[in-house]
């Protein structure tokens, strides 16, 4: 994700209104890795700002998925859709006890659709996302 400044002034490109709560939406994401839900950072926001509707939230992420500055990972559970601020192509490894998310920044080159499977699409992008148990997880 790029800097909260820099959102800001695509957000003024955009015609879009510069909220006090948005600006704190926004700086909160800015360096954020963990894959929060909706509900996630609601809950971060109104800690710091306790009048934050979730309407706020959901129209805010709207716009920054909207804008390319944040992207929807699939329902991994049943907490919800999630979403990332790294917007390069990358795949995650998700542990199905914490639900813990991270990002793995690698290639997998043998990942590849035959012309037969693709039929008529063009494809944009791919996501591979290995499930397994984190160590903490293990541990316990």
């Amino acid at each position: 994700m790029q800097s909260a400044e820099t959102i800001i002034r695509l957000f003024n490109q955009k015609g879009l209104k510069i909220t006090p709560q948005r600006r704190l939406i926004v700086e909160l994401l800015e360096e954020d890795e963990s894959h929060p839900t909706a509900e996630e950072l609601y809950q971060r926001v109104i800690l710091l700002m306790p009048d934050v509707s979730q309407t706020t939230i959901y129209n805010t992420i709207r716009e920054l998925v909207a804008l390319g500055e944040l992207t929807p990972v699939d329902s991994l559970s049943e907490t919800g859709a999630r979403f990332d601020t790294n917007t390069n192509n990358h795949h995650h490894l998700f542990c199905i006890h914490c639900h813990n998310l991270v990002d793995i920044e690698r290639d997998f080159p043998d990942i590849e659709l035959a012309p037969e499977e693709i039929k008529e699409y063009q494809i944009i992008k791919n996501q591979v996302t290995f499930y397994g148990i984190c160590k903490e997880c293990q541990e316990n």
